[in-house]
């Protein structure tokens, strides 16, 4: 029985958008988008969330096209933790 609590298995979300803040210390802002279908009209429609990133190195730029995983809480609104670096914002 301790066993099988020991050896669970953490599969963590990972969601990608765009950087759209980072003016805060180690934390950024990362706009997610997601297309759902109306329940009535069945049009496909836009929802998008905003969600605090825990970025340790300020390596990440407003624009900037990133991969970020959820984590434990961090702070009272930060429970993701930057994965990677998808784009850069200038193309570069």
């Amino acid at each position: 029985m301790a066993e099988a609590s020991v050896e669970r298995q953490s599969n963590p979300r990972t969601v990608s958008g765009v950087v759209v803040s980072d003016k805060m210390n180690k934390t950024i802002t990362v706009r997610v988008e997601r297309r759902v279908k109306h329940p009535v009209y069945g049009k496909f429609v836009r929802k998008s969330a905003k969600l605090h990133a825990h970025d340790e190195e300020n390596t990440c730029q407003v624009g900037d096209t990133v991969t970020v995983v959820e984590c434990r809480p961090l702070a009272k609104t930060k429970t993701w933790m930057l994965k990677s670096i998808d784009e850069r914002a200038g193309g570069v």
